[in-house]
């Protein structure tokens, strides 16, 4: 009988960690591997979020070569503007001042390495639009530190939730891990736990 297959969540993210255990499906490890998040010169932010998702699998498949990787990459955008994560609260507040009363996407890639090599990726793209924020709003925003460690500054299933009048695409995807798209990618490439939900 075959053993079942290792897995990896190549993430620090909690977020990512709580929806994996919503489909049944806890990893073997968490391997958050450390690579450079700059984009590069023209890419856009479709092409950046699957290069870091790939990126991201590639080094802990090394270090992790008998298991599937599952990485992912989250990014929010308003127009051409890549909003990561804000480095202190001035960059935070300038972040929601600039998504206030606006449409912007939420983009994540997911990329799935095999033992043997081969990779998969896709991209979930959702976008979003926020209520107008009054002063207030942005500075209880600050105060609950909810910002930190959030692509624009925010996140979804938090205080920030009820910033979002429209939401159109994945929610899953928009917290940090597109489930429809992670489950596809590790089925297609062979995945399999018994009593997988």
């Amino acid at each position: 009988m075959k053993p079942p297959c290792r897995l990896v969540l190549a993430s620090a993210s909690p977020r990512r960690l709580d929806l994996l255990r919503q489909i049944g499906l806890e990893p073997d490890a968490v391997d958050p591997p450390d690579i450079d998040e700059s984009p590069r010169k023209d890419e856009t932010t479709r092409l950046l979020v699957e290069r870091l998702a790939r990126g991201k699998a590639a080094v802990a498949a090394a270090r992790n070569p008998d298991a599937f990787i599952l990485a992912a990459d989250t990014l929010v955008a308003v127009g051409r503007r890549i909003l990561a994560k804000p480095v202190d609260e001035a960059d935070a507040r300038r972040m929601l001042a600039l998504l206030s009363g606006r449409a912007h996407r939420v983009l994540t890639g997911v990329a799935v390495m095999a033992p043997d090599g081969r990779v998969a990726s896709r991209i979930s793209e959702s976008r979003l639009h926020f209520k107008r924020l009054t002063p207030a709003e942005i500075e209880g925003h600050i105060a609950s530190d909810d910002w930190r460690d959030a692509s624009g500054g925010y996140k979804i299933h938090k205080g920030a939730g009820a910033f979002v009048t429209a939401i159109q695409g994945s929610y899953t995807g928009v917290v940090g891990l597109p489930l429809y798209e992670a489950k596809a990618l590790l089925e297609g490439l062979g995945f399999r736990r018994p009593k997988w939900s």
